[in-house]
């Protein structure tokens, strides 16, 4: 048994330490907003956050994440989970949707660590975050917002 602490729940899950986090996520969890792409780590569909750290979920053995607090989708309820939420919906950057769980958590991890990311931040965070639509400009665009709207506050009055 793996003792897991997923979207702040721990959990006890019967699997092969070697299996990758993905499938656990999935298959044993019931959590499919975790998403498969590639299965080798380059595509970020799979991206979920390992102690507030994007991460790749295909190629992470779940042996390796005992303790480890992880974020998915699901579980993405800070403030800056918010504001990417409504910034993505208020841009329209969906359209097939199948990338956005990863392009929301690498942006989440982003906004963690560089508040008022420039474009380059952004290029170089959401690298490896494959949206076969391309929204890519929508994407950077909904980036800014959320990034905006957290350095106001929801009144505009600061945090």
């Amino acid at each position: 048994m793996i003792s897991l602490i997923v979207n702040g729940e721990r959990h006890k899950v019967d699997a092969d330490p070697d299996m990758p986090l993905l499938w656990v996520l999935r298959d044993h969890l019931g959590l499919d907003g975790t998403k498969y792409g590639c299965g080798e780590g380059v595509c970020g569909a799979c991206t979920i956050l390992v102690d507030g750290e994007a991460m790749r979920s295909c190629t992470l053995p779940v042996g390796e994440l005992a303790g480890r607090a992880i974020t998915t989708i699901q579980g993405l309820d800070s403030a800056i989970g918010k504001a990417l939420f409504a910034a993505w919906a208020e841009v329209d950057v969906p359209q097939c949707g199948y990338c956005q769980p990863g392009q929301i958590l690498s942006a989440a991890a982003l906004l963690r660590h560089t508040p008022k990311p420039s474009d380059t931040d952004i290029d170089t965070a959401m690298d490896g975050n494959l949206c076969r639509c391309g929204t890519y400009a929508r994407i950077r665009a909904a980036i800014h917002l959320a990034a905006g709207r957290l350095a106001t506050g929801p009144l505009g009055g600061g945090k």
